[in-house]
């Protein structure tokens, strides 16, 4: 299976990690304004996005910790082709409780915290 989305950690904000604790990950493409760079991951992309969204049960992977997407909101897949940005809830939700996010199984904050740092790969598929 090809990767929907391979990308690099370039930055990791200063409240990603209370974020983390709640299960959220929000990704944004490097250049994001300083007030959303607080919260988010900044990332390059490598591979992608694909034209075509992931489907449910598609693996994600953060570093070492691994996971599946459970939902994706009809805005989500969208969002991260134009401008590199979707937040992720490791929650095992099916369905997203907005339009632009996406759910995936739930899975340790703490391992999340750990694994993202600067050089770290995030894949979606393959």
């Amino acid at each position: 299976m090809a990767a929907h989305l391979r990308t690099t950690v370039t930055a990791v904000g200063p409240d990603v990690p209370d974020l983390l604790e709640g299960g959220v990950l929000i990704l944004f493409a490097d250049g994001a304004p300083p007030e959303l760079a607080e919260v988010s991951v900044l990332h390059s992309v490598v591979e992608g996005p694909s034209d075509e969204p992931p489907a449910i049960g598609t693996p994600i992977r953060i570093g070492p910790v691994l996971g599946s997407l459970t939902g994706i909101g009809p805005l989500a897949w969208a969002k991260v082709r134009d401008i590199g940005h979707v937040v992720i809830n490791f929650n095992g939700e099916a369905e997203p409780a907005r339009p632009g996010e996406m759910t995936a199984t739930a899975v340790s904050g703490d391992e999340l915290a750990a694994a993202l740092r600067s050089g770290a790969e995030i894949v979606i598929g393959g």
